[in-house]
């Protein structure tokens, strides 16, 4: 870490993954909209589809010979982690690219945000569920999608391979594209994490929204009272800051201004599951995780205290009140 750090070249290829980054997110998402696009009544859907999935695929490869010789050209972090965890890059450069990554898609799709901010209904490129398409099955679809694009791009750059001919780049082009045309009917086509995250923040829409592979996967299970339903729902950590009357003890659902329902874990990144209660659903949180919870009002001791709070006392104060 402390070489690459010190290292002119590791910073050109963290820029480059910025530069190229916003460029794909510009071009990429910029074919999906347009004054024209979408059309009530389209006729033209799968030529649509086919037009945007192409886009996709063939900036990747474009950008993927442009920049590839300078920090690889992952333009994805899920690409980024399947090369971290097959040893082919050190945890440092994975976080770094992922940040340069992330901030990329945000910055470009900021800028067509400003450019078609007069288009009606303009989604940004967010990804959503189709109708008729439930949160397991779109997670299904996202884990196949991916699952071949990072085969693709970890078997066209194996050096221990002898029988590689063509071009590298337009192989996992094509292999963007064909995730596209796979999933882009079902869920908007999420493969890359960091394109997801962009339109969703700038849009301030995180519903349905896939929490790709640097952030890892928020879950909760949704259990209807009685009989068991679990539904997967895919969610950032949400933060909210309240006053001291909020978070002083009081186990009444008007303390915390929420209705009774499932908590949303706050500053954690684990796992967490909510299982079904007698009475009424309440918060649960990963296990020795000190992570503040958001509680619906229910009184099981340990959780009821949990508010959120953007300073580190009140983060500790339910867990040591002796401080």
């Amino acid at each position: 870490m402390a070489s690459e750090f010190k290292k002119k070249l590791f910073w050109r290829a963290v820029v480059a993954e910025f530069l190229a980054m916003t460029l794909f997110v510009f071009i990429s998402i910029g074919s999906a909209l347009g004054f024209k696009y979408p059309v009530g009544n389209n006729q033209t859907a799968v030529q649509d589809n086919v037009k945007v999935s192409l886009a996709f695929g063939l900036s990747i490869a474009t950008l993927a010979q442009s920049v590839g010789h300078i920090s690889g050209a992952h333009l994805n972090p899920a690409v980024t982690l399947g090369l971290l965890l097959s040893c082919q890059i050190s945890v440092f450069r994975a976080l770094m690219y992922i940040i340069a990554q992330c901030v990329g898609a945000i910055v470009a799709t900021a800028i067509l945000s400003g450019i078609t901010s007069s288009l009606p209904g303009n989604s940004l490129g967010r990804n959503d569920l189709a109708d008729g398409v439930n949160s397991g099955q779109g997670l299904g679809i996202e884990i196949i999608g991916t699952l071949q694009l990072v085969l693709c791009v970890l078997a066209t750059t194996d050096r221990r391979r002898r029988d590689l001919g063509g071009s590298a780049p337009l192989a996992i082009g094509l292999s963007v594209a064909l995730g596209h045309l796979l999933a882009i009917d079902y869920t908007g086509c999420g493969i890359n994490p960091a394109r997801s995250f962009g339109s969703a923040v700038i849009t301030h829409n995180f519903s349905n929204h896939w929490v790709g592979d640097p952030w890892g996967v928020g879950w909760e299970a949704l259990v209807s009272h009685g009989k068991p339903d679990p539904t997967l729902t895919v969610s950032l950590p949400v933060l909210e800051a309240l006053g001291d009357s909020q978070r002083t003890g009081n186990q009444e659902t008007e303390a915390y201004h929420v209705e009774a329902g499932w908590g949303h874990t706050a500053s954690s990144f684990r796992p967490s599951l909510c299982p079904p209660s007698s009475a009424l659903p309440h918060a649960a949180w990963p296990p020795g995780h000190p992570s503040c919870m958001f509680e619906s009002g229910a009184p099981n001791p340990g959780s009821a205290t949990f508010g959120f709070s953007m300073t580190l006392r009140s983060m500790l104060e339910p867990w040591f009140p002796e401080l």
